[in-house]
């Protein structure tokens, strides 16, 4: 699989098998992180591997999931994923660009795992002050965001946006995950007003 092919299969899964993912593709999927652009090279990131049963059990409740599907976004029981991958900016590290370098890594350990056969959910609405003590995250770091990780137990799909962005799950159980078209993003030489 080329890289392009690794970006347009990519979706985001939420629903995971059971299946323990191996310690050296977790370590590869933060290696690809760690290989990730940096503003002026600061490399303010850090990131805590999360696999062992109880500790994940413990991870699950402090994160949000797909707000758009209301009560049917968590994962249940039996389907929540197996492992994470927590972001963390080192705030002693002054990088100029923090956030954009953690978005680069993250967007590396996704099309990483694509790869992999492994299903990530990335996500940003993390109850972190207790995630924090739960990971025992000293103050000199800060929790930026969660990727989930498993192997997929539901398939997501690209539709065309038409009037919402809003995602929607149908009754075979497939995401239905709506993008703006290139033509209505897409601008040559000089911003040019769309009709």
């Amino acid at each position: 699989m080329n890289v392009y092919e690794a970006i347009k299969k990519r979706r985001t899964i939420r629903r995971y098998e059971q299946k323990e993912i191996p310690v050296g593709i977790l370590e590869k999927l933060v290696d690809a992180a760690r290989l990730a652009p940096s503003g002026a090279n600061f490399q303010p990131w850090e990131f805590i591997i999360v696999n062992e049963k109880d500790m994940v059990d413990k991870v699950f409740p402090t994160l949000a999931w797909a707000g758009y599907l209301g009560k049917e976004g968590p994962p249940p029981e039996g389907k929540r994923p197996v492992s994470y991958i927590v972001v963390l900016i080192n705030k002693e590290i002054k990088a100029p660009t923090p956030l954009r370098d953690v978005g680069a890594a993250v967007e590396n350990i996704l099309l990483a795992a694509v790869e992999e056969g492994i299903g990530t959910c990335w996500i940003g609405s993390v109850n972190r002050k207790k995630l924090a003590e739960i990971l025992e995250v000293p103050p000199t770091h800060e929790i930026d965001c969660v990727v989930a990780l498993g192997y997929p137990a539901e398939k997501s799909v690209v539709e065309e946006m038409r009037n919402s962005i809003k995602y929607w799950r149908d009754e075979n159980g497939i995401m239905h995950v709506p993008k703006r078209k290139l033509k209505d993003i897409l601008h040559y030489n000089k911003y040019q007003k769309k009709t």
